[in-house]
This record gives structure tokens, sequence and C-alpha cells, in this order.
């Protein structure tokens, strides 16, 4: 049993993160309930399989409305308050007060839940339905359920929702995936510095058992990491920690099954969009969404979930009620605090009926970095926003005028080669392309389109752009990247807009070698104000499996393996939807 309460107002544990899109709300569920918890409640699915779950309830008589958060990761240390990426199912201490039960569950196959993890697999989707339900007919539960929690968290809730239990009435999916492709291989390129050390992390975690979860130790990590002093240091920790730890995971022993043949499949098996594939993406599913979603993200989430958050956009076109908040840097940190507050608004209006205010206004609220401050639309992309052509100048520069027309090259060695060392006389293993420095501020929002007109002295090779700002004094942020494996170059014509191709990325076409090819390569749609004095840079490169090639948030890939002299012509354009 507790009685800590978290929140935002004097005695409370302070929360780390922005809790709301800038917004006031009214009639909000005020904390007056303690806390008691059911540990390792077996929960049925409906091919016998019992799923694990602790259930976190207001210590009082009564039904209340139910917030279920499903993942891989340990349930019974969601409330230690470390700053891991696993740490993501929301604060119990936030919700149970306030008169909510949060149902934190195992997913099929871990934390001591029956059967075997299918990562994102239809038998999951299956699951997603039946705790719902469960948790609906519990005499705790007062008939209203809701979902939450980030990442995998938050792709449990569109699990859920494709299948349209009858007592889900409202999710809130922030930071979601819901293509696992479009996340573990960017346009042909396998995402490997995240998906192999995610994998054997999630070995890890799987083996302790449930009294090693809940030891005296893991109580007294509890109580140090949950302090104030120390908790407060998390509010400014980002992805690329998240990583480092996973890959320092990497070296410890884990039972490699199902972990490693599902990273063979994902890796080896299965390299292009295929029914394996198919089946782990939730986009042509989400029109049978019909309950209101919240999506969201951080801007700097470029290479995970910051994708699946238009797209996700786009494709849920019968939910009654859409809303999106996209946050700045730190707007999502671990333990996953933030946004608490706009979800209760949320949660207190869709499960409670409250008058909370969270529909007022237009349905989307961005900040701008850059200008760290709230805009607001309606449709995304903004209906403010154009496209302006950039071109790649032979010079290196970018500029609307393309000048002189030539040509720029650069070199991509293969594996094996035995050459200790580059040559002088080597092309580099990068170009830049940079504009002058901006004599007003440009707001870019919206979607990002390199067309590269190329050519390779291979049969494949890789493409990989980061769009930078560079400041006055030199240094460089970047702020958005896209992705190409050139053998997967087919663009969906159907589907694809100006600004925004989509590509299929399924029946390899060899590079014709020295010929010149155009290339439609999307960057993830992002944000920022570049202002006075600043320059924007865009920089490629078909290799960044070395660690001085830069890569945003340190996520790198499996190299395509070949070398190619890499030569890019000065009619290439880059498309930006600036904002006048």
């Amino acid at each position: 049993m507790s009685d800590t309460v978290s929140g935002t107002q004097p005695g409370q544990r302070q929360l780390n993160g922005p809790q709301t899109t800038g917004r006031e709300y009214r009639n909000l569920s005020e904390p007056s309930f303690g806390s008691t918890v059911d540990e390792n409640v077996a929960v049925p699915m409906r091919d016998g399989v019992a799923l694990r779950a602790d259930v976190h309830r207001p210590r009082a008589a009564g039904r209340f409305p139910v917030l279920v958060a499903a993942s891989p990761y340990p349930r019974q240390i969601q409330d230690l308050g470390a700053p891991a990426g696993f740490i993501e199912a929301g604060a119990t201490d936030f919700w149970v007060p306030r008169g909510y039960v949060h149902v934190i569950a195992n997913v099929r196959g871990t934390g001591g839940s029956g059967g075997t993890f299918g990562f994102f697999d239809g038998q999951e989707r299956h699951d997603m339905h039946d705790l719902v339900e469960w948790a609906a007919a519990q005499p705790w539960c007062d008939g209203n359920v809701g979902m939450i929690g980030i990442s995998y968290f938050a792709m449990t809730q569109l699990e859920a929702a494709v299948e349209r239990p009858p007592h889900l009435k409202a999710i809130f999916p922030v930071a979601v995936t819901a293509d696992l492709y479009e996340a573990a291989v960017h346009n042909g390129l396998f995402n490997s510095s995240f998906v192999t050390p995610f994998l054997a992390m999630l070995g890890l975690t799987a083996e302790p058992s449930d009294r090693a979860w809940r030891s005296p130790l893991t109580g007294m990590a509890r109580h140090i990491l949950t302090s104030p002093r120390v908790h407060h240091k998390f509010a400014t920790m980002n992805g690329e920690a998240a990583v480092t730890m996973m890959h320092t995971l990497l070296k410890l022993p884990h039972d490699p099954h199902p972990w490693d043949d599902l990273w063979f499949d994902a890796a080896i098996r299965h390299p292009t969009r295929d029914e394996w594939w198919d089946e782990r993406n939730l986009l042509p599913l989400l029109p049978n969404i019909d309950i209101p979603v919240y999506l969201g993200c951080d801007w700097q989430n470029v290479p995970l979930h910051l994708p699946s958050t238009f797209t996700a956009w786009q494709a849920l076109s019968n939910s009654p009620v859409v809303r999106m908040g996209m946050l700045g840097e730190y707007g999502l940190t671990w333990p996953w605090e933030s946004l608490h507050i706009e979800a209760l608004a949320w949660y207190d209006h869709w499960l409670k009926g409250r008058d909370t205010g969270v529909l007022d206004g237009p349905a989307i609220r961005y900040v701008l970095p850059g200008a760290e401050e709230w805009h607001t639309a309606d449709v995304w992309p903004p209906a403010a926003a154009s496209h302006q052509m950039f071109a790649l100048s032979a010079d290196g520069g970018l500029d609307s005028g393309e000048g002189a027309a030539g040509s720029r090259e650069f070199l991509v060695l293969g594996a094996g080669l035995g050459r200790a060392k580059a040559s002088p006389i080597d092309p580099p293993s990068t170009l830049t392309w940079t504009s002058a420095p901006l004599d007003a501020p440009l707001d870019v929002v919206g979607t990002i389109e390199l067309q590269l007109v190329a050519s390779a002295t291979a049969a494949d090779t890789a493409w990989i752009v980061l769009l930078r700002d560079v400041a006055p004094d030199g240094s460089a942020e970047d702020i958005t990247a896209g992705w190409l494996r050139a053998s997967l170059r087919q663009v969906d014509e159907q589907t694809s807009t100006p600004g925004a191709p989509v590509l299929l990325c399924r029946d390899p076409v060899a590079v014709p070698i020295g010929e010149d090819v155009t290339y439609r390569i999307p960057l993830v749609p992002n944000a920022r104000r570049f202002d006075v004095g600043h320059r924007i840079q865009l920089l490629l490169a078909s290799d960044d499996q070395d660690p001085s090639t830069p890569a945003i948030m340190n996520f790198r890939h499996a190299s395509v393996g070949t070398s190619s002299v890499n030569t890019v012509h000065s009619s290439s354009r880059l498309l930006l939807p600036v904002i006048a």
C-alpha cells in the first residue's frame, strides 16, 4: 500500500518533463485516494494462456475507470524511477490517487506471462483485446477502459484498438510505432544499433524471477532513484543514453530463444517488406479504430517513433476525434512522466465525463524548436507550409539557384578490402551542402524530401541523409534524417505526395552502374526555426558504421557492404516545407 502522490503541486512528488501542450485545463480529478496493489494476477487469454499483471487500484470501495499499460518490459519495476527506456508505463502514484486503476501487464512470453513473445504479431493484438475486456469485467472497474504508456506501451494501445474491444473508450499512444518495418528497417537499411540491443535487452529482462524484481535491493534502488535530488537529474536524459545502455547489456549472456530467432527474422530472413513484416504493420488496420486517439512525440525521436506519429495520423480516418501534441527537447524522458496532466484531461473527459477543455482549439499543438514556442494547426502537414526547393550546388552551396552545373563525388568502402588507412587522393566519405547565413528566420514545418540525382559504381549502395542547423559559431545540430537502400528505390506513386514519397521496399532492382538515377528520399517530417545568422546544411553518406560519421541519436545501420564511388549532380533538390 502507498499514499505517495505525484504531480505538479507543492507537497507532491514532482513529475519531470512538460505536463501539457501549453494549455490550462479545468475540472481535473484531484488526488483523493490511497493505493493498494494485487500482484501477479493471472489474466486468461482466449487460447488458455495466462498473462501476468499487477493491479494498482484506489484503496476504497467502489468501481473506477481503468488504464491498462502492457509491454514486454518488467511490470514489477515500472515505479523504479530509473532513467531507462523500459520504464514507460506512466506514474502509478499519479493515476491511482486521482481515481484510476492502473493495470500493468506483461505481454505474452515476458515477465512470467505464458506463451512465446511474437514481437508485435497478430497474436499480440488478440491478447490486447482480451486484456482490455478482462479488466472491464473486474469488480473494481466501472466499465470504462483506456490505455497508457509510451513506446511499446503505446504500440500495444494501437494493437488493442484495431481489435475494437467494446469497453475500450479512448487511447493515448504517444511515441508510437504502427509499422514495425518503419522503425526496424529504414527503407531497406537495417536499424542495427537499435534492434540488436533491444532484443538482447528483452532476453535479459525476461530471465530474472518475480522475486528478484521485488527484492530488498530493488527497493533500495527505488528509494534512491525517486529521491527528489536524483530524480530531477533525469529530466534531461536523451535517447542516446538509452542506446548506450542497451549496447552495454549486449555483453551479458541470455537465453537465445525467442530473442535471437526474432533478430534473425528481422535482420536476415526478411530484408524487404514481405508477409512477416505485413503481419506487424497496423497502418492498414488503423481505419478500424472508432474511438478517440491522442497521438504525440518529441521532434528528436527521428529514427524510431516520430515517423509513425504522422503515418498513424493519416491512417486514423474513422476515429471520431484525433489530437496530436508534438514536444521539444526532453519532452519524453525516462522514467516517463511527461504529459500526465494532458493525459488526465483526456481521460477525465472520455472516461469520467468531465468537461476539461481538452478538445478546445485546433487539433494539433506543437513546439517549434529554435523558437521554443507553441504553435497550432488544424491539419498535418500545416496548410500554411509550402515546399521551397534548394539546389545541391556543385560548389557545396545549398541555395535556391543551382549555379554552374556540375557534380561532386564521395567514397564508400565495403568490408574486407584490407586497406589500413585512407589515401589522400581518395574522395571524402561524406558530402555536405551548406546555405549562406540566413538574413531572416526560416520556419520549416512538415514533410521533407531529397530529390537526389546520382550515379554509383556498384549495383547497390545506401543513401543516408542528415538535415542540420549550423549556428554562427559553427556548431551543428541534427534536425532530421532520411534513409534509402538504392536497390529499393521504387516509389508508390498512388500514395505519394509532393515532398512525401512513399517507398515500397519490396522488390529490389539493381542500380545501373555508372548511370544517373533520380531517387526520391523522404526525410522524417519535422519542425524547426532556422534563426538569423544560422545556416541550413545537408549531409550525405552511404555508410554510418564509422563512429566519426554523424548519425542522428547515434542510431546506426548495417552496411550494404558494397564499395562505390557515388556521384551527386547539382540537379539534385532538397524540398523544405516553409511557413511564410
